[in-house]
């Protein structure tokens, strides 16, 4: 394909991208009830089903008053066009995170046919996988790292008088800021893989810095989450158990690279005998 074949190409997979963005953020657009009061604003309400579980949790490992920390703040809007500038974004937003498996696998179909053989043979079940981790990670930060930071930092205060007010923007900021970032972050097994099957990452380099990793991932949990040491060590044990997993992911591409360079070699030792 020439150049301008490949660019009627990709047009082609961003219309489609684009029409399927614009369907579903339209589905989220005139879902106001459900986007909003039962998805957007759960974290806010005490009957969330993290703070209940926490709750139960609580009083399991008999803690003294485990329901105490109840989110305890109001919502409000100062802007005339706030609520409607926020319906828009955030309904497009939704149609982002509704439409990403799709999305990916536009730009798989995009990249596919430009990859040899084996490469092509070597990325089967990449769009299941990148979606699953997106998806999981979007649940580990809507219902684990997104209600902790919003029941620290809407409960803190520095003086009884003093009243929390959030606004509209701020608490939406907040919420999708964690979500998102988790789902990216549960994306490293499988940039692992790819890395390892470029021959850019190999299992000993990162054992050798695995300390280096940790002292990252904790890095990375402080600025996601709120100063609470508790909300960043849950935030970090999956963290860390992602990064060994691509310890294994990264030992096993090895393992089927060497394989397939045995039987090559194989091959063609067979080859010049005959």
């Amino acid at each position: 394909m020439s150049f301008i074949d490949h660019l009627e190409a990709l047009r082609w997979h961003i219309i489609r991208s684009a029409i399927a963005v614009i369907v579903f953020s339209l589905i989220a657009f005139f879902s106001k009830e459900f986007l909003f009061h039962d998805l957007i604003l759960g974290p806010s309400r005490n009957d969330f089903w993290t703070y209940r579980m926490l709750c139960k949790l609580g009083n399991l490992v008999g803690s003294q008053d485990p329901c105490e920390n109840q989110v305890n703040f109001i919502i409000q809007n100062r802007e005339m066009s706030g609520q409607l500038a926020m319906h828009i974004s955030t309904s497009f937003m939704a149609g982002i995170c509704m439409t990403f498996p799709y999305l990916f696998w536009e730009l798989w179909r995009f990249v596919k046919p430009g990859l040899y053989p084996h490469e092509r043979k070597n990325s089967r079940g990449a769009v299941f996988f990148v979606s699953v981790l997106f998806v999981l990670g979007l649940f580990f930060g809507y219902y684990i790292a997104a209600p902790l930071s919003i029941n620290f930092l809407a409960s803190y205060t520095v003086d009884s008088t003093i009243e929390n007010q959030i606004d509209l923007q701020s608490y939406l900021s907040t919420l999708t800021t964690m979500t998102l970032s988790c789902a990216f972050v549960f994306e490293l097994p499988m940039i692992v893989f790819f890395l390892a099957k470029a021959g850019l990452v190999t299992p000993e380099l990162m054992i050798l810095y695995r300390k280096h990793a940790i002292v990252v991932i904790l890095i990375i949990a402080a600025i996601i989450t709120p100063p609470d040491i508790s909300a960043q060590i849950i935030v970090t044990i999956p963290i860390l158990l992602l990064y060994e997993l691509s310890i294994y992911i990264a030992r096993a591409v090895r393992r089927e690279r060497t394989a397939e360079l045995n039987a090559e070699l194989a091959r063609q030792q067979g080859t010049g005998a005959a």
